[in-house]
Order: C-alpha cells, then sequence, then structure tokens
C-alpha cells in the first residue's frame, strides 16, 4: 500500500516544514519534501519522481493535506498499560506506550497484542518497578486492584544487594526494555514508607547498566531526585513536585551536571492532589466523542494512597518551565493507568499543560516525539523521515501554533495500517 499526502504541513519530530509531499510505502514512510524537492529526486528526499508521477506509479491513495498538519504517531513516556489501554492510545494518535511498571502475565498479554494486532498501540516496558518491601506502589496495589486487574501476581521487592541483583536478572529474563527503582518515602504528603536508600539504588542502577539498560527512577521530590541521580539513574519518572518557583531554578541547574532527562506527568499530579482542570477533557468535543466509557468514569476519582504535595501541580509546572530554560530534556508522560488518568486523550492534555507552563508548541510536539523517542533508542520512530517506521499521525488545523490542534484526529498509521475516524 503507497500512500501520498499531499500538500502537508509537517512537524518532523523537532521542526517544522509549511508544505510539503510525503509518501507513506508499505509500513515505512517513503518520500519527505515539496514538490520541487519530489520532482527533483534530490538527495534530501529520496524521490524517484513528481507526485503524479508516483499516482500513475502505483501510488493506492491520496490524501489532500490542505490545513492539516502531519506528526511523528505520538509518544507517552510514562503509562501502565492493561486490557483496553493500548487500543485506546492509539485512537487519539498515541501509537508508543513507555510502560513504567506492570506485572508479569498481564504485560505478556500486552505484548502479544502490540505484536499481533495493528489496531492498538505499540508498547515498550521496565515490567515490575524495584521497590522496598511495603514501599510504593505496593500501597496502591491491593487485592482489590489486583483482583481488577485479573491478576493475583504481587510486586517483587529488593531489601540487600542480593535481591537486588537477582531482580535485575529476573527482568532481564523477562526481555524488558529499561529499568525502573521507586525512591519515595511518602513524606511530601505525609505519609511514611519503606524506599530504597541510596547504596541499594547504586547497586540496581550498576546492575541496570551492567546489563545496557536505561534506568529511571520513580521520584516526587527534589531530594528523592538527587538521591536517584547520585545513583547514577539516566532519567527521572516524574518531575518533582515540592519545589516553588524561586527554587525551581537552582534545582534545575543541579540536573543538568547529570545529563538526565526527566518525564513531566503534569496530567497525574494534577489527577492525584484533585486538581479539577483535567476534565477539560470531557468538555472538548474532539476527545469526549471518542473517549471510552471507562476512561470518563475515572475522572473524580479520589487518590489517597498516592503521595503527593499539595501545590504538586503548580510546583511542577514550574520546574517544568526551569528545566527547559537550563536545557535538561523533558519528555512528555501521563502516568496513565485503567483508573486515570486516561490512556492516549490524556497525553493531549499533558501537552496543553506544558504549553501553559511557558513551553512553545514546537517544543511540546517535540517532547512527544523526537525527543523521548531519541533518548529511548527508538531510533525507527517518533520523526518523520525517510525509511523510518510509519506511525503517523494527521490532524485538522495546525498544532504548532495551537497545541490543542492534535486532538482534531483525522487519520492514524500505525506501522504504516491506517486507521481513520469518521466522527
Amino acid at each position: 500500500m503507497r500512500t501520498l499526502i499531499r500538500g502537508v504541513r509537517v512537524f518532523d519530530g523537532e521542526r517544522t516544514v509549511p508544505a510539503a509531499d510525503v509518501v507513506i510505502d508499505g509500513d515505512r514512510i517513503g518520500t519527505v519534501g515539496g514538490p520541487a524537492d519530489v520532482a527533483s529526486g534530490g538527495d534530501r528526499t529520496g524521490a524517484v519522481g513528481g507526485p503524479a508521477d508516483l499516482v500513475s506509479g502505483g501510488v493506492d491513495a491520496v490524501i489532500d493535506g490542505a490545513g492539516k498538519t502531519l506528526l511523528p504517531g505520538l509518544i507517552d513516556a510514562h503509562t501502565h498499560a492493561f486490557d483496553g489501554d493500548l487500543a485506546e492510545a492509539l485512537t487519539f494518535g498515541v501509537t508508543t506506550e513507555l510502560d513504567m511498571n506492570n506485572l508479569p502475565p498481564l504485560l505478556a498479554a500486552q505484548r502479544r497484542q502490540a505484536a499481533e494486532r495493528d489496531d492498538v498501540a505499540d508498547i515498550r516496558s521496565s515490567s515490575m518497578i524495584a521497590t522496598a518491601p511495603n514501599g510504593h506502589p505496593t500501597q496502591i496495589m491491593t487485592p482489590d486492584v489486583l483482583k481488577a486487574l485479573g491478576t493475583d501476581r504481587t510486586l517483587d521487592t529488593v531489601a540487600d544487594s542480593g535481591e537486588a541483583k537477582a531482580f535485575v536478572e529476573a527482568r532481564l529474563a523477562e526481555g524488558v526494555d529499561y529499568l525502573k527503582i521507586a525512591i519515595d518515602d511518602g513524606g511530601s504528603s505525609g505519609m511514611r514508607l519503606p524506599a530504597l536508600g541510596p547504596e541499594l539504588a547504586a547497586v540496581l542502577v550498576e546492575a541496570g547498566h551492567a546489563a545496557g539498560l536505561r534506568v529511571i527512577a520513580h521520584t516526587v521530590t527534589a531530594r528523592e531526585a538527587l538521591i536517584a541521580l547520585d545513583a547514577g539513574a539516566d532519567g527521572l519518572a516524574h518531575l518533582y513536585s515540592d519545589v516553588n518557583e524561586e527554587r525551581a531554578e537552582e534545582m534545575a541547574a543541579r540536573i543538568v551536571a547529570y545529563d538526565a532527562f526527566v518525564i513531566s506527568t503534569i496530567t497525574y499530579i494534577e489527577a492525584v492532589t484533585g486538581d479539577p482542570n483535567g476534565q477539560e477533557l470531557l468538555r472538548d468535543p474532539r476527545i469526549a466523542a471518542r473517549m471510552s466509557d471507562r476512561s470518563k468514569a475515572t475522572f473524580g476519582r479520589e487518590w489517597a494512597d498516592i503521595p503527593m504535595h499539595s501545590q504538586g501541580v503548580m510546583n511542577a509546572s514550574h520546574a517544568a518551565a526551569a528545566l527547559r530554560r537550563a536545557g535538561v530534556p523533558v519528555l512528555a508522560g501521563t502516568d496513565c493507568t485503567p483508573f486515570g488518568p486516561v490512556h492516549g486523550a490524556g497525553l493531549h492534555h499533558e501537552l496543553l499543560l506544558l504549553t501553559e507552563a511557558g513551553w512553545t508548541a514546537e517544543q511540546a510536539l517535540a517532547a512527544a516525539t523526537g525527543t523521548t523517542a531519541r533518548l529511548f533508542g527508538l531510533t525507527d520512530r517518533g520523526r518523520i523521515a525517510p525509511g523510518l517506521r510509519a506511525d503517523l499521525l494527521l490532524v485538522n488545523g495546525d498544532p504548532t501554533t495551537d497545541i490543542t490542534a492534535t486532538r482534531a484526529v483525522e487519520e492514524v498509521w500505525r506501522g504504516g495500517v491506517r486507521r481513520r475516524w469518521a466522527g
């Protein structure tokens, strides 16, 4: 199947091209360039002829891109995927989810879905998070929650260096893509939870790195973030929520020295602190018309079992702005689950929150495409360029100037398979 998208605005994962012709050839992106580039067969596009030649030479479909924008398929850098979640993600143009804590039998089912079906998002995962006995998130994963998820498997925990090394070996046997550790004592919200100490965190990071894995740390405070980064973690799974605007620049300057990245998850912080702003998704017909009833039912949930600073949203927004100014990569992620925040639509809200924190729309789009792909080694996606995987999102309007235009989904391609929404 060869498809020509003619005269479309392209955000390629890094920058915007005002008008281009893009050819999708099977499961790959074929040529990318303006009509003149395509016709000349220039080196930049690798094209062999102009649009008319392509149509006569076997293009199966032509899409008029006037007034539309083509984006790489979105990548949510922090999710927890269970039955139904990957399908909902794809509906909203999220073609890849980076799962950050799961249970082996449930994860195996999600991996099979992603490998065998083209109507769900692709997935990468850490499998289980490494945490201290009775540490976060064991207080969330109660028997009732596990039953709702369809398993009685509980988290493995880590009490000493021997268990730390065994934990990493077990995750490697499951074929994980990266490792996640938890350093969270619950103090930011008045809870007391056991947490990995600096020495044990360092053992886990060393074992992960020795196996060639990136290590991402769950932390919610500046103190915990620095413990994780001192231990050698490559990235933080959340923006810290306890640093006010005055201290945000100082914290960002410290993180620069670690050459680490941070995943945003302001949407999650918003939900946990009871901020109702996320319900704007239900009022946007571009979102609400396609959101599942299960996702809609998660809005307004009580989150008493999650540690978070009461001023978390404001503090995280200041952190996002300061980190961007300091040059620290921040990736767009939601921490979505079947219980909220919601898969797919939640990432569109996260992009809005980043722009409300002072980012440009292009910076927010890069955080959900090219930047995340680069930092997680996803070399075949996250950009629009010849030869890359055809994970693509076509929207009506210009999200490089109005970030909410990402919600006007017209077409989604996952591995070159076209999925249209006739809403």
